[in-house]
């Protein structure tokens, strides 16, 4: 295979001004060994990277897998982690997020792109636009803004001063400079200025691998996380029935028509709920388990403009005592989701409102998480929930970069529909083009336990009986998916009438079919705690020799009776 020469600087460490021996990032990670950077090769199938010195405090990136280079300052870290994503530049107080889209195949173009990735200043109430403007680079028209946002001061490591810039390499092809900075901005002229496109001699990979972190929860959590998420060794499935665990009514039809009793309810709440204290004991009273959804948003859609900033700001903060608090005395387990499909523009703590900048998602989340930490709840499982399909789809809007970290993530959640075709540009999409690629993906990535938080297939625009029969055949081989979710609702169109029906009782057809995939599948409730088994047991015995000696002494009673009786019948 082709070698190609390089010098590199390490991926995670400080480049040093003064370092001379030239040094590589391959595959995401510097490589070490003084004679493999001498003879600096690598084949096309490798991820690749190079630093080397320029002028005096500035040295030049070269990007092997994506075919650009650029001169930054010398003391800057680079982050390669995610290279199929992007490359992370960064000091303490600025970081340079460099991305590639390639629009081929999609409904995207390198002009939508620069429009639509603006949509954050329609909030002219955080943002504000300090430049704007077409300039040339190498031969190549670049989009150059530059805005500052309200300061978030619950962000460890604000970076409120910002600029873009979006390289036109062609109509299908664009590279984005994005710039993020404590204090308002430097020298990043001269950085846009040195972008120059080079050979792409490399292939760019993901270089992760993320993993669950041990938990303090209580005895009931740790039990029921183990029960479900570890040792179970059969999928567990559970449902959306908008009525369920306020009503249990609807759903008791609907389970005595499917013979199957689903474990696990998921329940929506958001800025304008009350904490669902009542609905919680209802679930557990049935032996049910709730995943409870938490959208910091209004249902009212033109509330949500500053959503993860007000969150941020302490806005919502009696939201979060209320959920805390309330999660707290409960006490049993709970499965928490928030924000989820936060990779889709439809939702208002997307990073698509908030600068591009998904760093103030991460912020949020985590924001909630301490705050739950602090009120010391120790029943919470935290699910983090991407779409399957992020939109916009662009680079910066990929769904690795909102994950929180390992710390604060205790389950990951599938999320893909089959929306049907009632709506313009949705295609019918097929179960196994939807799940075994987005679950070998996620292996890739994820040691977590998995849950399919929500899912389900429209009738509009194919076989939906079909489609059902599908999801039961390919569910046995996903062995890391612990939970299976439908989503039994409706999505509306503008005018009130039904667009996506995913209700499987929309039709007998459908509930035969899901009846006979769920016949497959007899999940044991959670056994009681060793404990309380003991307790239960010890007072069974009790209440038996209680039994037995009511039962001996009525029968002395029923002998000394009929003696008696006899006697006085002689």
């Amino acid at each position: 295979m082709l070698a190609v020469m390089l010098w590199m600087l390490p991926a995670t460490m400080l480049v040093s001004a003064e370092t001379t021996l030239p040094r590589i990032i391959k595959n995401g990670e510097p490589v070490q060994h003084q004679q493999e950077q001498q003879d600096h090769q690598w084949h096309h199938w490798e991820d690749v990277q190079q630093l080397k010195e320029a002028a005096p405090g500035w040295m030049t990136f070269i990007n092997h897998s994506r075919g650009y280079q650029l001169t930054v300052p010398d003391t800057w870290e680079a982050d390669m982690s995610l290279s199929a994503v992007r490359a992370v530049l960064e000091d303490s107080e600025t970081r340079l997020e460099i991305y590639y889209d390639n629009f081929n195949r999609t409904v995207h173009s390198a002009s939508s792109y620069i429009a639509y990735s603006r949509g954050f200043l329609n909030n002219r109430q955080d943002h504000q636009v300090e430049s704007r403007e077409t300039i040339s680079v190498d031969g190549m028209k670049v989009d150059f803004l530059q805005w500052r946002r309200t300061p978030m001061t619950a962000m460890d490591a604000d970076r409120p001063y910002y600029a873009k810039a979006v390289y036109v390499k062609n109509s299908q092809e664009v590279y984005t400079l994005l710039f993020k900075s404590a204090k308002p901005l430097e020298n990043h002229r001269e950085i846009i200025d040195s972008f120059r496109l080079t050979e792409t001699t490399a292939t760019p990979g993901m270089h992760v691998k993320y993993q669950p972190v041990e938990r303090r929860w209580n005895e009931a959590t740790q039990r029921f996380y183990d029960h479900y998420f570890i040792n179970n060794e059969e999928m567990a499935w559970g449902i959306f029935e908008s009525s369920a665990p306020r009503n249990f009514s609807p759903l008791t039809q609907l389970e005595n028509q499917l013979n199957h009793q689903f474990r696990f309810l998921l329940l929506y709440k958001n800025l304008g709920s009350d904490f669902p204290r009542q609905e919680l004991i209802n679930a557990r009273e049935r032996d049910r388990h709730v995943v409870l959804t938490l959208q910091t948003e209004y249902l009212d859609k033109s509330l949500n403009n500053r959503s993860l900033y007000a969150l941020l700001e302490g806005e919502h903060d009696q939201l979060l005592e209320a959920f805390a608090q309330g999660l707290k005395d409960f006490g049993d387990p709970v499965l928490f989701r928030l924000n989820n499909e936060m990779n889709g523009d439809w939702c208002s703590y997307s990073a698509y409102w908030a600068s591009m900048d998904t760093e103030v998602y991460l912020a949020s989340w985590r924001y909630v998480y301490e705050y739950f930490e602090k009120a010391g709840v120790n029943n919470v499982i935290w699910v983090w929930n991407p779409h399957d399909d992020s939109f916009p789809g662009f680079a910066w809007n990929h769904y690795l970069t909102y994950y929180p970290g390992d710390d604060y993530v205790d389950l990951i959640g599938l999320t893909g529909y089959n929306p049907g075709t009632y709506f313009p540009g949705e295609p019918w999409r097929p179960f196994h083009e939807i799940y075994p690629p987005l679950y070998d993906e996620y292996m890739r990535l994820f040691q977590h336990p998995f849950i399919i938080t929500e899912f389900g297939s429209n009738s509009h625009g194919g076989d939906k009986t079909q489609w059902i029969h599908a999801m039961f055949y390919h569910m046995p081989r996903f062995e890391n998916i612990r939970v299976a979710i439908w989503w039994n609702g409706i999505d509306w169109d503008a005018a009130g009438n039904p667009g996506r029906i995913y209700k499987l009782d929309e039709a007998p057809e459908y509930v035969a079919a899901f009846r006979e995939g769920l016949s497959r599948y007899k999940t044991p409730p959670l056994p009681p705690i060793p404990g309380e088994e003991a307790d239960e047991e010890a007072d069974e015995e009790a209440d038996e020799e209680a039994d037995e000696e009511a039962d001996e002494e009525a029968d002395e009673e029923a002998d000394e009776e009929g003696t008696t009786g006899d006697t006085e019948s002689e």
